[in-house]
């Protein structure tokens, strides 16, 4: 994979402040069109089927152009004033990128 390929961020979290993160909302999604995301889920914590993951509340599925468009979207110096609502707006964040795979031959092969 290379930094050009598509990836997938997984964002689980808890939503802390409900006006900071609402700002981020408010600015976000056009942001990460812009930077070339696509949000393709956004969902709310029903059960643990399975795993010893901590519980989020919230989960957020954005697929992005490549590893460096979500770079992008990450440093850039005119979303500065963005960013933090999405810190101060919740906990227990995780956010992990994934490489986009069209099946699992590549993590399966021997």
């Amino acid at each position: 994979m290379t930094m050009s390929d598509p990836v997938y961020a997984l964002n689980l979290f808890d939503v802390r402040d409900k006006d900071e993160y609402l700002a981020y909302v408010r600015r976000s999604a056009a942001e990460v069109t812009a930077h070339g995301g696509r949000v393709v889920a956004i969902g709310r914590f029903r059960e643990a089927a399975t795993g010893d993951i901590e519980p989020r509340s919230v989960m957020i599925v954005v697929e992005w152009e490549s590893r460096d468009a979500f770079d992008s979207y990450c440093t850039d110096p005119q979303l500065a004033d963005l960013h933090p609502h999405r810190v101060n707006g919740t906990d227990n964040y995780i956010w992990h990128v994934f490489d986009k795979l069209e099946d699992l031959r590549p993590i399966l092969k021997a």
